[in-house]
């Protein structure tokens, strides 16, 4: 009996102030899911909670400190990823892009915006727009 492959566990944190969510743009030279918007984020590192991945990924991408991380149920149509998905009100510092390899851009959207980008997993967009309305 064949065994099926694990997927790959990724944590990704919604960034949110007066009503507006920060995302990256993914750089046009990734293997993965290039020249799309995403919220930040990457994989768990073994041994790591995806809490723990979600809060490295925002300082090691953004240079902030996450204050407050909370969990939100966010849909992934890639079967191949398992996405723990965590949003935050406060952090310490100011966003910036200190990754550019990955990313060539990130910006401030408000929800009305989010069904018009070119998003890495267009499935969770929904769930996106509902935490941004539930915590207005």
């Amino acid at each position: 009996m064949a065994s099926a492959t694990l997927p790959t566990h990724i944590a990704v944190v919604a960034l949110v102030r007066d009503a507006r969510v920060l995302l990256a743009h993914r750089h046009p030279n990734r293997m993965n899911y290039p020249d799309l918007w995403d919220l930040p984020g990457g994989h768990v590192e073994p041994g790591e909670s995806a809490e723990c991945a979600a809060r490295r990924e925002c300082a090691e991408e953004l240079g902030v400190t996450v204050i407050d991380a909370e969990r939100f149920p966010m849909a992934c149509k890639d079967p191949a990823l398992l996405k723990h998905a965590f949003f935050a009100t406060r952090w310490v510092g100011n966003p910036r892009n200190i990754a550019p390899d990955e990313h060539d851009d990130i910006g401030w959207f408000a929800e009305s915006e989010l069904p018009r980008l070119a998003m890495a997993d267009p499935a969770g967009c929904q769930d996106l727009v509902r935490l941004m309305r539930a915590i207005k």
